[in-house]
């Protein structure tokens, strides 16, 4: 990591010198896995949770998961504009401050409602974390200095969903679930004082600009208005939506469908491992392939492993071996890895000029779409495995009709132009 260059820009402080490439890349990917420490930690404490809060619907205990996006989905919008006019760090301390109120409110709360208001406080405080590391990470670097740099932090950052269901089971092997809160809060000071003693501004005051509604609503209409960005953000945030759904019922399918117990963190940690690893081979196939290219046969290929696993798994009364279960999702989500990247780099495409308040709106909008998807593939959970694989099919192969869409209407202004 330490032969990644610094990016000499003589309008950039000096100061941003002082913290060397390999400390600032393990720096960012910390923050960056707020969010992800949040969700994977809590997996294994979902039902005692539930249990201790008087929660009667099992399917109800999602909601720890899925309010926390809706938070994020909240907040992804505000920050990276308040970033520009105010600077990154205090914009990152502010979601900071926010995500520790509401880990406090969740470690507190004798009741679900209250459990539900601090989730969704955390969610819109990691926002911050989400959006300003990246803005940092453009400031410092450029360029394939940047790609570079993004590379080496998503590969720190791919081991948190790997290791926190297991730091998760480990502390409730000593404590009650309001520790894992505990570590939370831990987790995001670390962050926050790091950044502060170690880390200098990298928006000088002299580059920011003056807070404007009117740019950001501009920036919203635009980006819904452009029908590649807009087909492939819905897009993005379908697929995202099956992957919600997962993360939502995988503690009730892995830990007590399939009685894994305490082993339900190593399960949990080689499925994401498939992401990760799809991550790594995008970056190596987008250079040899299209990118609509890789989505489609991606996408052609979790529709017919979802076709063919439904009836598999019918023919099990929901409930094929974990092997064949396991199998089916490590390829679905290697799939999956290579959706992600690729669609949002392809509904930022034609919107360089407002990339900023673009990435936001995109980020924003496939949030909130994929919580509204994620919430009704994991509530259709029924003590099977169909209502998910009937998810990943159904989502699958509606986000193929818009590609085939979006992909004719290229094709149909291309062949117009003189």
């Amino acid at each position: 990591m330490s032969s990644v260059p610094v990016n000499n820009n003589p309008n950039r402080s000096n100061a941003q010198s002082k913290i060397g490439p390999t400390e600032f890349i393990i720096l960012m990917a910390v923050l960056m896995s707020v969010m992800a420490l949040a969700i994977d930690a809590m997996l294994p404490a979902l039902d005692l949770i539930g249990l201790s809060l008087g929660v009667e619907n099992p399917n109800d205990n999602q909601l720890i998961i899925s309010t926390l996006f809706l938070g994020m989905a909240l907040g992804l919008m505000i920050y990276g504009p308040i970033s520009d006019s105010y600077g990154r760090k205090v914009t990152l301390y502010l979601g900071v401050a926010i995500f520790l109120v509401g880990d406090l409110i969740s470690l507190l709360s004798n009741d679900f409602t209250l459990m539900i208001i601090g989730r969704l406080l955390q969610g819109f405080g990691a926002a911050a974390c989400r959006v300003i590391t990246v803005a940092m990470i453009r400031d410092r670097f450029d360029g394939p200095k940047m790609a570079k740099v993004m590379s080496l932090i998503m590969m720190v950052f791919i081991m948190v969903p790997v290791l926190a269901p297991s730091i998760g089971q480990a502390i409730l092997l000593f404590a009650s679930w309001r520790a894992i809160f505990l570590l939370l809060l831990a987790y995001a000071l670390l962050g926050a004082i790091w950044l502060h003693f170690r880390q200098p501004e990298t928006l000088p005051k002299e580059n920011r600009l003056p807070f404007s509604l009117k740019v950001i609503a501009q920036g919203i209409s635009e980006t819904i208005r452009h029908p590649q960005s807009r087909t492939y953000t819905i897009s993005a945030g379908i697929m995202f939506g099956a992957f919600v759904g997962y993360l939502s019922s995988s503690q009730q399918i892995l830990q007590i469908q399939y009685e894994l117990g305490n082993t339900f963190s190593l399960y949990f940690g080689f499925l994401a491992l498939a992401i990760g690893i799809a991550s790594f081979a995008n970056s190596k196939l987008v250079m040899l392939i299209a990118m609509e290219k890789l989505c489609v046969m991606a996408l052609c290929t979790i529709s017919m492993l979802s076709l063919l696993f439904f009836f598999y798994a019918k023919s099990h009364a929901g409930h094929p071996p974990l092997i064949a279960l396991m199998s089916y999702l490590s390829l679905s989500f290697f799939c999956m890895g290579i959706l992600f990247g690729n669609f949002n780099t392809l509904a930022l495409h034609p919107l360089g000029h407002i990339a900023g308040v673009a990435t936001s709106v995109i980020s924003t909008l496939q949030t909130l779409l994929s919580v509204a998807v994620g919430f009704m593939v994991g509530q259709a959970y029924d003590g099977g495995v169909l209502p998910l694989v009937e998810g990943f099919l159904g989502c699958s192969a509606v986000t193929l009709l818009l590609m085939a869409y979006v992909l004719r209407l290229n094709k149909y202004q291309l062949s117009s132009q003189p």
